[in-house]
């Protein structure tokens, strides 16, 4: 067993993000998940990413408040417990629309021999 205490998590910056802070709860440490690493987004009104996409897919749960998800056509309003998932290759853009920091995990698979993000 791992344990990482939310005391312990490390901020990450990620690419095309603004008005957020991430903390990475699990990943890229020895020890830690060996598929998969968790992020916590903190995402504050008007906060958000891309458009854009990855090679990898990505599971967004909504933990507090409310995020806008956009991929292609389809736009959907996420609330607490709600979770989607992005495949890879999709672009898809977040937006925070709403008065309220909106909170989220965000469960990435590891990119293919590169660093960490």
């Amino acid at each position: 067993m791992h344990v990482k205490r939310f005391a312990d998590a490390a901020p990450y910056e990620a690419p095309h993000h603004h008005g957020v802070v991430g903390l990475r709860l699990q990943g890229f440490e020895p020890g830690g998940p060996t598929n998969q690493w968790v992020g916590y987004s903190q995402f504050l009104p008007g906060g958000g990413a891309g458009p854009d996409a990855t090679p990898f897919e990505k599971v967004y749960v909504v933990l507090s408040g409310e995020m806008t998800v956009r991929a292609g056509e389809h736009e959907i309003v996420l609330r607490p417990l709600d979770s989607c998932t992005i495949p890879p290759n999709e672009v898809r853009e977040i937006a925070n629309r709403s008065n309220h920091v909106c909170t989220m995990l965000v469960i990435i698979p590891y990119p293919s021999r590169s660093p960490a993000p």
